[in-house]
């Protein structure tokens, strides 16, 4: 059998609708004997009368109101999908799968996500917490469409990394020790300390800083999580390095005192997506991103 076609199925249920193969003809700009040709077409493919002329008057046979009914749902369904996928086109619309650190989503997201509810409220952003080798591994493998990632990146087919923002690295020391007015790598080094997981790009970051004052030191507890590294630190547990994110509206608890380092140190970040066209949902995440950018 051959498939049901939208538009004859249309015609068919106008003709119902008004009663009349002229007025079907007018209401869908067709030539009177294209609407015919639709309604044969449909009684050759079920091998039966659709529609019924008596008096003047068109109504639908059995079969035909039994076809009419599911008729109407299949174009109310594809009606939708014309409409969903053309406000997707037309960026009202649309999923866009970010993936970023969890400092990245705690305190530079959230702003950012404000506004695009604001502005695209039919956009959803679906966020993924990831290191920045997952992040630029998905992107490459298509099931990310945008990702922050730490710089600098190596090169990677079919993804485009650019410049966002950096941020100074701080050191957050329990308010109760005593501390100089910078903290030093040599000082830093001999206290209990609170780091980032091995294998992160802040844990990099911090261990050069660190070596190239000739310190190595040995973290009492490697973590992952800012907000429970810095809950470790207002317990007095010990120090760590984090960078301060000046966007941030997060008020840091009394018991914390934030320091800056000497030599400074900043931690760049950038914006990744797939190369090539965009669709108009992603454009506006990226757009949205870009307005929070500080140098």
């Amino acid at each position: 059998m051959r498939e049901l076609n939208l538009d004859r199925l249309r015609t068919l249920v106008t003709i119902a609708d008004l009663g009349s193969f002229a007025e079907a003809a007018r209401v869908l700009h067709l030539a009177a004997p294209t609407v015919s040709l639709h309604i044969a077409d449909l009684e050759a493919l079920f091998g039966a009368p659709l529609l019924v002329r008596k008096r003047g008057e068109v109504t639908p046979s059995g079969v035909g109101d039994a076809l009419i009914e599911r008729a109407r749902r299949l174009l109310a369904d594809a009606d939708e999908a014309l409409d969903v996928v053309q406000r997707q086109v037309q960026g009202l619309a649309g999923r866009v799968r970010l993936g970023a650190s969890t400092g990245a989503i705690a305190h530079l997201l959230p702003q950012a996500l404000e506004v695009l509810g604001q502005n695209h409220p039919g956009i959803d952003v679906q966020v993924a917490v990831l290191t920045t080798q997952d992040t630029m591994a998905r992107l490459a493998g298509g099931s990310l469409d945008v990702g922050l990632v730490a710089l600098p990146q190596a090169t990677v087919q079919g993804v485009k990394v650019q410049p966002w923002r950096r941020d100074p690295v701080m050191a957050f020391v329990p308010s109760a020790w005593p501390v100089p007015q910078r903290v030093t790598p040599k000082w830093l080094a001999g206290q209990p300390l609170i780091l980032n997981d091995v294998g992160t790009s802040l844990s990099r970051l911090t261990a050069e800083w660190f070596a190239l004052a000739g310190a190595h030191p040995k973290a009492r507890i490697q973590l992952n999580y800012n907000d429970a590294i810095k809950s470790l630190v207002a317990a007095g547990y010990g120090a760590t390095l984090l960078p301060h994110e000046a966007t941030s509206s997060t008020l840091l608890d009394p018991r914390i005192r934030m320091l800056p380092l000497r030599p400074a140190l900043w931690r760049p970040l950038g914006i990744a997506h797939r190369a090539g066209p965009l669709e108009r949902a992603t454009q506006h995440v990226l757009d949205v991103l870009w307005q929070q950018r500080q140098a």
